[in-house]
């Protein structure tokens, strides 16, 4: 795989922040199969099984049943990946406790959570939309991760710090970050300049 080419696993969990690692992404691509099938990310959720569950529309809330229909894994991946988006994302715990607040039932609100991450995750691969809520270091964060999980014929000759800025550059993220710190350990990118520099080295177009 060329690294000009930002594999599609890749974009759903660097865009969709603190909510699908590379595995998630995976299965539901593979759930999914060609996105083109569906016009509208409410044609997703449906597929899923996780449409029209919970009404969401003000102060009080009717409890409904969620859609059984619709393929079981893709819709056990997104319940299980609204779990770790909650754990780890300070915005979906945000919207989690919110809906928690307001339905009593755990299991109700992370319906809501892992519909909103579908519906997310639909614009990603049909429209390569970011998501907003995701900040730079989230995103470098994410690349770090995806750059890990690739071997070297995938990285093509970069290193995984290369690799990682590299992917943020195809993103569009403009600001050359190479330091952060996540889980209280101090992370390292490529500078840009290392990046492109490597790049020339090694023929691959920016």
């Amino acid at each position: 795989m060329p690294p000009e080419v930002l594999p599609v696993t890749t974009k759903v969990p660097a865009k969709v922040e603190g909510a699908v690692p590379v595995i998630v992404a995976m299965t539901v691509l593979s759930a999914i199969g060609d996105i083109t099938r569906f016009e509208s990310a409410k044609g997703l959720v449906g597929y899923a099984g996780l449409g029209a569950g919970v009404h969401e529309s003000g102060k009080t809330h009717k409890d409904k049943h969620i859609t059984k229909q619709g393929r079981k894994e893709l819709r056990w991946i997104m319940v299980e990946a609204a779990w770790r988006a909650v754990r780890m994302s300070p915005y979906w715990k945000e919207q989690y406790e919110k809906y928690l607040r307001r339905m009593r039932k755990p299991n109700q609100a992370i319906v809501v959570i892992a519909r909103k991450l579908l519906v997310a995750v639909w614009h990603v691969l049909s429209k390569e939309e970011a998501d907003e809520h995701a900040s730079e270091e989230d995103l470098a964060y994410k690349m770090l991760l995806v750059s890990w999980s690739l071997n070297d014929n995938a990285r093509q000759g970069l290193t995984y710090k290369q690799y990682a800025k590299y992917a943020l550059m195809k993103l569009g993220v403009e600001n050359d970050i190479t330091r952060f710190v996540r889980k209280d350990v101090p992370r390292r990118l490529a500078s840009k300049a290392e990046v492109l520099a490597r790049m020339d080295e090694l023929g691959i177009s920016p």
